[in-house]
């Protein structure tokens, strides 16, 4: 790309996120302006809102860890594996270290070594599929599905197929609590992770690198861009970002279990396809992401408030619109290129 062409090139990726953005933030207040006229006694309750704060960050920053990998070119099928791995490193550690009757200060202190621990098991568990995809050239959906058997089967083997109750309660405290009565600590964690991960993308080298990779990996490479160490980096942010979500799972449900939210990689997936993720690489924000996750929860809590809709429906429901979301940005694509050529 020449000097004179690139500032029309980047003026046009703004332009296709602008619209995005707006496309997505009608269908945010379309789900939400349906689901407040169906069943506005219970959509619009406080803690209704406060519920959904608590629910989604757990699959919202998975999603996120997702998108990253797939703006890089590639796929982490793996999140959920990973997630769990490290929530039960966590638990195993909390339960050796701080038993049942343990004073707080033990306690705190076990809590402030799971952390780190549960967030180096995502970051090792990241780097070995990043390896696998970048060193070894084996495609990123059948590296990130087999570092997925591998991880789920070590979380079985660890935990015999048992879920890990007997964490301290003051772990599920912290990570359950409420600032100033209304702001859930998971919602604070999903906020801070998507600023950190939009300036990333935006501001820094590594960011405008992985959009490069995604874009074009040969161009990247005769840039002087060494792909195989932005690859790994990539998918190492993915596994911190899912040993986050796995320690948020763990708060919230006071256990760990190999095959906790089993159904949240067809969800982030999904999110990453509705929020404007390019699956060929190279195109996405945080912010795309961020409002699809919305949409998807709105949509999710109003389904529960119906009844008669059985989650058995659940996956068909998010199978329809992950396909729809991709005819969607199919024809977009294709509108796209056609008008690039007419220029």
């Amino acid at each position: 790309m020449t000097n004179k062409t690139a500032p029309i090139g980047r003026l046009r990726i703004a332009k296709d996120e602008d619209r995005n953005l707006v496309r997505l933030l009608i269908m945010l207040l379309f789900v939400f302006a349906l689901m407040s006229a169906l069943r506005p006694d219970i959509f619009l309750r406080p803690g209704n809102f406060i519920s959904m704060a608590t629910q989604f960050p757990e699959y919202g920053i998975m999603a996120i860890g997702i998108s990253l990998t797939m703006i890089a070119g590639g796929i982490d099928l793996a999140v959920v594996g990973t997630a769990n791995l490290s929530a039960i490193a966590a638990a195993k550690y909390l339960i050796a270290t701080a038993p049942k009757g343990s004073p707080d200060g033990q306690v705190l202190g076990a809590i402030l070594v799971a952390i780190p621990l549960a967030l180096a098991v995502g970051l090792a568990a990241g780097a070995f599929s990043g390896f696998l995809i970048s060193r070894l050239g084996i495609p990123p959906i059948l590296a990130t599905l087999g570092t997925q058997q591998l991880y789920t089967g070590f979380a079985i083997v660890l935990t015999s197929g048992k879920p890990l109750s007997r964490l301290p309660l003051l772990y599920s405290e912290l990570g359950n609590a409420e600032l100033f009565g209304f702001l859930p600590v998971p919602f604070l964690l999903y906020a801070a992770v998507a600023i950190l991960i939009g300036v990333v993308l935006a501001k820094t080298r590594f960011g405008l690198r992985v959009y490069l990779l995604g874009t074009n990996a040969k161009a990247a490479r005769y840039a002087g861009i060494n792909n195989d160490s932005v690859l790994i980096r990539t998918y190492m942010l993915s596994g911190l970002l899912s040993s986050v979500a796995g320690l948020i799972m763990m708060a919230r449900a006071n256990s760990a279990k190999a095959d906790y939210g089993a159904s949240y990689t067809l969800q982030c997936v999904l999110i990453a396809v509705l929020g404007g993720v390019d699956v060929n690489g190279g195109f996405g924000t945080v912010r795309g992401v961020t409002l699809a996750v919305l949409i998807l929860q709105f949509l999710s809590s109003g389904l529960n408030m119906f009844e008669h809709v059985s989650n058995f429906y659940r996956d068909i429901i998010w199978g329809g619109v992950l396909i729809l979301a991709l005819v969607f940005n199919w024809a977009i694509a294709r509108r796209r290129e056609r008008a690039f050529y007419k220029k």
